[in-house]
């Protein structure tokens, strides 16, 4: 899509392909946040949670480690993105919401759908989208919704992302 004067109908979707959230994946984002603090070179993690650590998830009541809900609204970021292109980082606003665990090797697809589309008067359009995570049975994981301006020369919607 990142054609900016083309336009995407009410009632389209996109799909990211099916993906496992591996362990390898839920370690990396719950290693990103201390290892940037430090900045040294170095990987460093942090005390156990229940994204990286069985025992710790399962005294949690949890039957083992689960992902953090971020890398679920991250994969919805970056199917926007791949819809969108450039004009996410600073025309966009994504909200989502966390409904049910992602576990270990569960398969997720991120998906966009558009709800609404506005021409604007600068020769783009605002696109309501409805986004989601969902796994390979359809149950949804993560919901949420999201707008993007893709005005050429809009001040646009601020990017911002809150979670529940």
């Amino acid at each position: 899509m990142k054609n900016q004067a083309q336009q995407i109908s009410i009632g389209v979707e996109f799909r990211t392909p099916p993906r496992p959230m591996t362990r390898e994946r839920m370690r990396w984002y719950v290693d990103a946040q201390p290892t940037i603090a430090a900045d040294d070179g170095r990987i460093h993690t942090q005390p156990p949670t229940i994204h990286d650590d069985d025992d710790y998830a399962e005294s949690q009541g949890l039957p083992g480690i689960i992902a953090d809900g971020m890398i679920s609204t991250n994969w919805i970021q970056g199917l926007l993105c791949d819809v969108f292109g450039s004009v996410i980082a600073s025309q966009s606003r994504l909200r989502t919401k966390y409904i049910a665990p992602i576990y270990e090797d569960q398969i997720v697809i991120a998906v966009v759908r558009v709800s609404s589309v506005t021409a604007s008067q600068t020769g783009g359009f605002l696109y309501e989208l409805d986004v989601w995570c969902e796994d390979d049975t359809g149950k949804k994981l993560t919901v949420g919704n999201s707008s993007v301006d893709t005005s050429p020369q809009s001040q646009g919607v601020k990017n911002s992302h809150a979670s529940a």
